[in-house]
């Protein structure tokens, strides 16, 4: 005989429903990205950008959904001191966030501006936008951000509060405005990249088996919507997300030795 569930059971099974999210495998990154630590579509196109992050080259590289790269361009003015994320607007315009700091210690920390991607070819110049920390905060390491409403939006990589702190999209010196910590729900809590939906209605935060999406919130305030952890019930070094379109993100992961670094789907 079945039994018809009652309410509290349905919600349960939504609740739980909602909460675990399945990869599909896209493609499989090349070989010579090891280190692939950023995902980054431009406006309408197919390419996804990525970068190696410290100790590797001054480089972004476009990749087809295979994972074969298409595009490798130098960035022949600026060093790769611990490159961590990227970011784009709708203008073609492609960001490097310079701002890893695994030691604490940073003081000042970068984001680069690559103009018209589209139509560079294997060699540019980067504008640069250069920040500090508010006086009375401390150093923390940085690896995500995205630009919204011509501001970034950076997301500190630690395991008890995640800081946000923000910066105009303007090229020149800036001190960081704080704005908020929030203790994300999980063992593990490093967010390692971050993006926002093209509607500007949904933040996502990266982690290497899972993801939180950010709903439900007024200007600038994330978390004071609805936040959500999805259990990706799949653990690799995970460092690189972004939006396909409002529904889709692509998360891409670096070389661990145990499988091949991949691009992977998911429908929110």
């Amino acid at each position: 005989m079945t039994f018809p569930l009652k309410p509290i059971a349905v919600l349960a099974l939504l609740f739980m429903s909602c909460n675990t999210g399945k990869l599909t495998v896209v493609g499989s990154i090349d070989s010579d990205l090891q280190e692939a630590s950023a995902a980054q579509l431009v406006n309408t196109s197919d390419l996804l950008w990525t970068i190696e992050d410290a100790g590797n080259k001054n480089n972004v590289y476009g990749m087809d959904l295979k994972g074969d790269i298409i595009r490798d361009i130098d960035i022949s003015n600026i060093k790769n001191h611990d490159w961590e994320d990227l970011a784009s607007d709708t203008d073609g315009n492609l960001y490097i966030g310079d701002f890893g700091n695994n030691s604490r210690k940073r003081k000042q920390f970068f984001i680069y501006k690559i103009e018209n991607i589209a139509n560079i070819d294997d060699k540019t110049n980067a504008k640069t936008i250069n920040f500090t920390l508010p006086k009375n905060i401390k150093s923390e390491d940085f690896e995500a951000f995205f630009l919204w409403n011509d501001s970034f939006y950076v997301f500190s990589k630690e395991n008890k509060k995640t800081m946000v702190i923000k910066i105009p999209n303007q090229i020149g010196s800036h001190e960081a405005t704080y704005l908020t910590e929030y203790k994300l729900k999980g063992k593990d809590t490093r967010v390692t990249s971050a993006d926002i939906s093209p509607d500007g209605k949904t933040v996502v935060l990266l982690n290497h088996d899972r993801i939180w999406t950010l709903t439900n919130f007024k200007n600038d305030a994330f978390f004071d919507g609805t936040v959500q952890k999805i259990d990706l019930k799949h653990d690799s070094q995970k460092e690189g997300v972004c939006f396909k379109n409002n529904s889709t993100i692509y998360i891409t992961d670096e070389d661990s030795g145990k499988e091949d670094n991949n691009i992977y789907s998911l429908k929110l």
